[in-house]
């Protein structure tokens, strides 16, 4: 049973269990990997598995972090609790942002995708009706959340085991009429690292962000009966599933092609099933592309609405989007994040760049700015935990704090090279402008709050 005015705890384990595997499973690797792989080569392979690993410690600490303390709020309130309400607010309603971004981005890919297969349906509409579905979905129970997840990400991990399998099955020669296809893809054109050394670590910047979402399995601990258990399990499956679906995906691919193929630029997975004798490989792909689309969105939909609960709970948003349905749901934080969306349908319909363009660029460095706070957070809650309550550390990160300390200066590393990047220094400095109006925001906030208590105490009086 729930209790009242409690988010309900409807998740069940395999809802979890499925939301942490699929997770990082999202459209970037189907389809963006292929220009991270044009631009780096067989190298791919490296930029992925160290941007990995850096994740991999984040969710080891957001782990430790989440078993001690499961709640909707997630690193936003372990910010405001290890480092102070600024950052706390600060970090949730960037968060928020990125989502509601992404929820916009989402729908237009998914609508496009849609439009492949009917292309006399406008794109504004499509658009419309996929949010305005999951929406109705997210809206009904965090039940119909999790179970829709579920299906989506099944498909999602199904794909991925499917293609690694057919993969390397030809790699090694195992297919009947086929030969091992041996190193000529590695090492020829150039060799491992055709850019040199250096296009790894700029591959590292473009592929950090491509795990976003990862992180939505500690947002999700809060709702259901068995947070600690659920979390343990999905932290420490982390590594084996990055370390399978991206890491051995990428190998797939730049092993049975040449890294400058065409056909990898345009979609990577595609260029494989072609090359391998799969029929209608794209007809294939643009459908398990819009499963990952549609994951995402619905995934945005329901953490945007946690957190913008966890930030009403800390009177960090209005207090509306506290309140609940009879299954346990916040309806009004739920609609709150498709606010975007809507946006992005008129921009779509009269003018698909300019305004859209800048919002996506100004959410572009907030993953980082996510993983970074993360970092800090477990850095000073873990002294404290260790100090007040140790028996509650059910996961603990390795070699603290020596890789928390690694971690934080790798971040700081990335986010400072985005500035000598050209094609990312845009979306570092919009961000960092969008995160000084939050900033200001919240000095402001706190500014009004002594009047409001004054004002409050004379009318009481």
């Amino acid at each position: 049973m729930n209790q009242p005015n409690s988010l309900s705890k409807g998740l069940k384990t395999r809802h979890m269990t499925m939301i942490s595997i699929a997770g990082v499973i999202g459209a970037g690797l189907f389809v963006g990997s292929g220009s991270v792989i044009h631009s780096t080569g067989p190298g791919a392979i490296v930029s992925y598995a160290l941007a990995g690993l850096l994740v991999i410690f984040i969710m080891r600490m957001l782990g430790e972090m989440s078993s001690v303390n499961p709640t909707s709020g997630s690193f936003s309130q372990y910010a405001h609790d290890a480092i102070g309400p600024w950052a706390g607010f600060t970090i949730g309603w960037l968060y928020w942002f990125f989502w509601v971004i992404v929820i916009a981005i989402e729908a237009i890919a998914g609508a496009g995708i849609i439009q492949y297969w009917f292309p006399g349906i406008p794109l504004w509409l499509t658009s419309l009706l996929l949010t305005v579905l999951l929406t109705l979905t997210n809206i009904y129970s965090v039940k119909s959340f999790g179970e829709f997840e579920y299906w989506l990400s099944l498909v999602k991990v199904a794909t991925i085991v499917v293609f690694l399998i057919a993969g390397f099955a030809f790699i090694f020669g195992i297919v009947p009429g086929s030969k091992p296809v041996g190193l000529e893809n590695l090492a020829g054109s150039g060799g491992f690292f055709p850019k040199g050394p250096s296009s790894v670590l700029l591959g590292i910047v473009v592929v950090i962000f491509s795990f976003m979402g990862s992180e939505i399995v500690a947002i999700a601990a809060g709702e259901t009966s068995n947070p600690v258990e659920s979390v343990t399990k999905a932290t420490r499956s982390v590594v084996w599933r990055i370390i399978i679906f991206y890491v051995g995906s990428i190998a797939v691919v730049v092993t049975l092609l040449p890294w400058d193929s065409a056909n990898i630029l345009e979609s990577p997975f595609v260029a494989v099933l072609s090359h391998i004798g799969v029929p209608a490989a794209a007809q294939i792909m643009n459908f398990i592309v819009l499963t990952a689309v549609l994951s995402c969105l619905n995934s945005g939909l329901y953490t945007t609405s946690r957190m913008l609960y966890s930030l009403a709970e800390r009177n960090e948003a209005p207090r509306r989007f506290m309140k609940l349905s009879k299954r346990g749901v916040p309806v009004q934080a739920i609609i709150a994040g498709t606010f975007f969306s809507y946006i992005a349908v008129v921009m779509n319909y009269f003018s698909p760049d300019s305004v859209f363009l800048f919002l996506v660029n100004s959410s572009g460095a907030i993953a980082l700015l996510v993983y970074l706070v993360i970092a800090v957070s477990h850095l000073r809650m873990r002294k404290k935990i260790e100090r007040t309550n140790p028996e509650s550390l059910k996961i603990k990160m390795w070699f603290y704090p020596y890789l928390t300390y690694l971690t934080i200066i790798a971040i700081c590393a990335i986010l400072l090279s985005m500035l000598f990047i050209s094609s990312m220094r845009s979306e570092f400095l919009l961000t960092g402008f969008i995160t000084l109006l939050v900033l200001a925001s919240y000095v402001f906030r706190k500014k009004q709050k002594p009047k409001e208590s004054a004002s409050e105490s004379r009318v009481a009086q």
